[in-house]
């Protein structure tokens, strides 16, 4: 099999050195917009390195897309249009017009697009589905996702991002339409700014909660930060009226408890999403082969993504305007 990757920034990269230890691989090209970088990705993992127009002739069984967001839409719809199978990470397209046009124009075809939301492929989100889905749990009553970053990212990322719900919570957002089954009715967003003043100054927030109503009547919470000096912390409660199971509860969850008699948690806390869900990476790519090989279709199209992103939306609406947002107010 032989795959190209374009855009070898660091998750690139990584992403780069994973698909060259499956033994199914027999051959990456990498590219980059920065053809300076690639080469120097390329010579750095013994790979091909190429112009990003040269991956569309390069003979090519897959392609994995880690560019910059912008480029995606034309990323997976060249890729598509070539007839090879694409693995793009989140989002599709920057915006909701955007993602629907790569939608429309793609959705004639049978050239399989696997969106990147990598928490479906790790052990413990997978086993609270499986949870939830054999009734064990009875019915559930709410759900509880957490993502808290311990250092924000600079402000020109910021500044581009779309926001903390677009650009962060979307991976809850995805997780508890996949863990729960349901689909989102209804939500309500607050936000605050505590942090750097380049949050409120691109529009954003650096901290936010949403209460989530999902189809069913279920509820679900989100909390998001980018100031969680103890670590990484990336959790999702699942309680039912039977039991309940919570996902990323392990030695190196950044807590501490301060109860009488209760032992530290052994950590370090991990630093980053790289370092929590790096098994998790891996499987989502070779999750991919499979795709590319036609042993099964996508795990995870682009319609999935544009579900994440319609909650992303509605809860950045409902944020500046103070009110519940109903999804079919953002639905196109």
């Amino acid at each position: 099999m032989r795959l190209g990757l374009a855009g070898t920034g660091r998750i690139g990269t990584a992403h780069a050195e994973t698909l060259k230890s499956f033994d199914e691989v027999e051959s990456v090209v990498v590219a980059d917009v920065d053809a300076t970088r690639a080469q120097s990705a390329a010579a750095k993992l013994g790979v091909e390195a190429a112009s990003l127009d040269e991956l569309f002739t390069a003979g090519l069984d897959g392609l994995v897309v880690t560019a910059a967001t912008d480029a995606h839409p034309g990323l997976i719809i060249a890729a598509v249009d070539a007839g090879i199978p694409v693995f793009c990470e989140k989002p599709v397209a920057a915006d909701i017009p955007g993602t629907l046009a790569v939608i429309d124009r793609i959705g004639a075809s049978d050239v399989p697009v696997q969106i990147g939301f990598q928490r479906r492929f790790d052990a413990g989100y997978a086993a609270a589905r499986a949870a939830v889905a054999s009734g064990e749990l009875g019915w559930l009553h709410t759900l509880r996702a957490t993502t808290f970053d311990p250092a924000p990212p600079p402000a020109e990322y910021v500044a581009h991002s779309g926001g903390l719900f677009r650009d962060c919570g979307v991976h809850d957002f995805d997780i508890i339409r996949w863990v729960s089954g349901r689909e989102v009715a209804e939500v309500y967003a607050i936000g605050a700014n505590r942090g750097e003043r380049f949050f409120a100054d691109a529009g954003d927030v650096d901290t936010a909660a949403a209460t989530l109503t999902l189809d069913d009547g279920t509820l679900a919470t989100v909390s998001l930060t980018r100031y969680n000096g103890a670590g990484y912390d990336v959790r999702l409660e699942a309680l039912g009226s039977v039991s309940g199971v919570v996902v990323g509860l392990d030695d190196r969850a950044p807590l501490r408890s301060v109860e009488p008699g209760v032992p530290p948690l052994p950590g370090p806390a991990y630093p980053g999403f790289m370092e929590r869900f790096r098994p998790a990476y891996t499987t989502e790519l070779r999750a991919f082969l499979d795709v590319v090989a036609g042993r099964a279709p996508s795990p995870c199209v682009a319609a999935d993504a544009l579900e994440a992103f319609y909650i992303a939306e509605a809860c950045e609406l409902s944020r500046r305007e103070r009110r519940p947002v109903g999804l079919a107010e953002v639905r196109r």
